[in-house]
């Protein structure tokens, strides 16, 4: 289930990355690729938190870390969409630090997964 998590958090990290873009360029983000980029965001963790939840002892070490990361990120983007809402652009600095969380918690999801860490 952790592989469907990875594929799931990499299709939407390409929504994101559509989404820094058009922001950092100071434009507003399409709020149906935001929203999107939400739900596979959300069906990602809640693949992730029903592995960690699950009870299994042969869960890596690393993926509830790599969890708590990513429910971090989910809520920066809550902060983002909040702003978004208001049809104004968020900071810069509010997405490069979404989109920094995010790839930590994903990097450390796919080692996790794959026991590279």
């Amino acid at each position: 289930m952790l592989t469907i998590a990875i594929v799931v958090f990499a299709i939407g990290a390409v929504g994101g990355l559509i989404l820094a873009n058009t922001v950092l360029r100071g434009q507003l983000a399409s709020w149906t690729l935001s929203l999107l980029h939400a739900a596979l965001g959300a069906t990602g963790l809640v693949l992730t938190a029903i592995v960690v939840l699950g009870g299994s002892t042969e869960v890596p070490k690393i993926v509830p870390t790599a969890l708590i990361i990513l429910v971090v990120a989910a809520l920066a983007g809550f902060y983002l969409a909040s702003v978004h809402a208001r049809k104004a652009s968020p900071p810069r600095g509010a997405v490069l630090a979404h989109a920094a969380i995010a790839v930590v918690g994903f990097l450390l999801l796919v080692g996790g997964a794959f026991h590279f860490i």
